[in-house]
């Protein structure tokens, strides 16, 4: 079996590793097929990432079919499936709420344990959901916009609410897709011009650009000066989730949607004058899954506007090691395995 291993920060190899044994009761091989490259897989490359150790086989956005089951798995093989990549417990407090998104001893394949760019893979049966006719090209595409899927429906935003998506990288743009699915009036901050002329042009979306002026004079121009109902920020960047809280209205919503690794501080008058509602938003569940599936199958998530870069398993050491640093034109790269 062949898999791209990251063995240390900015080393990526394709080497050959064991192959899977039989599947274990519970638990399915999957063919991988298509494989989304993320932000996160590039913070592993670059060796920024807080809770990976090396060497580790990436790949957490993945599609691919049942080759081979255990016991009491009900998939057929042959089975085209999306994979969900977050393994929970099923016993903690989180999973005992019906939320395994926020487990408290959560695996992400790809980070806390190997992943799917490789052949095969072995995956517990709960974790893989038919694609149900998506080829299965789209199929991989479903959980990086699952997790924008999700913030959105913990924001429990009402139709027609002025929306600020901040970042318009692939988990903006997603969760700024699926605020518009909602029914929200969605505009995109990002400092990038390029970003922005993409998700304008292409994707419909009114856009600040923070480049030309100070996103808070932005904000206060596209709202009359009264802010947004509700702010996303998928930045990944500290200093731009502590600026977000001045862009929320009075009773407004920020909702977290990227994680950082520093303390956040902010105004508490400033907040409880506001009386805002922060919400954090990890991962995605079972119902976004389907959302997303849906929404793609209905035609309402442009997907080959999306995927600009494609790569083979055996390019993706030479290409996942330039796309790291070759931003422009990049929106969502994938790699065709199977």
């Amino acid at each position: 079996m062949k898999a791209v291993v990251c063995r240390s920060p900015g080393d990526l190899v394709l080497e050959d590793r064991a192959a899977p044994g039989a599947p274990p009761s519970g638990w399915a091989r999957v063919a991988v097929s298509h494989v989304g490259i993320c932000g996160t897989d590039y913070h592993i490359f670059e060796g920024k990432h807080p809770f990976l150790a090396y060497p580790r086989i990436m790949g957490h956005e993945v599609s691919g079919t049942v080759v081979e089951k255990g016991e009491g798995v009900a998939l057929a093989v042959g089975e085209p499936v999306i994979i969900n990549p977050y393994l929970a417990c099923g016993r903690c407090i989180a999973c005992r709420r019906g939320k395994p998104n926020c487990c408290v001893s959560i695996e992400v394949l790809g980070v806390h344990r190997d992943g799917a760019m490789c052949d095969e893979i072995l995956v517990p049966a709960q974790n893989l959901y038919p694609a149900n006719g998506l080829s299965l090209a789209d199929a991989a595409a479903v959980e990086f916009l699952a997790i924008g899927a999700h913030a959105v429906r913990r924001s429990l935003a009402a139709p027609g609410q002025r929306t600020l998506v901040i970042g318009a990288g692939p988990i903006g743009l997603g969760t700024a897709l699926f605020a518009r699915i909602a029914g929200l009036d969605v505009s995109l901050l990002d400092m990038s011009t390029e970003r922005l002329g993409f998700a304008e042009s292409e994707l419909g979306f009114a856009a600040l650009d923070g480049s030309k002026a100070s996103p808070a004079e932005l904000v206060r121009h596209a709202t009359d000066g009264e802010g947004f109902d509700l702010v996303f920020d998928a930045t990944g960047n500290t200093q731009s989730v502590q600026s977000a809280f001045a862009h929320v209205a009075h009773g407004g919503a920020l909702v977290l949607v990227s994680v950082v690794k520093d303390d956040i501080t902010f105004s508490d008058p400033e907040f409880h004058k506001r009386e805002m509602t922060l919400i954090g938003s990890r991962n995605a569940l079972r119902a976004d899954f389907d959302h997303v599936a849906a929404s793609i199958r209905d035609g309402a998530v442009p997907l080959a506007k999306l995927v600009t870069h494609r790569t083979t398993l055996a390019g993706t050491p030479r290409d996942l090691s330039r796309w790291a640093h070759e931003k422009s034109g990049l929106i969502k790269a994938v790699i065709e395995v199977g």
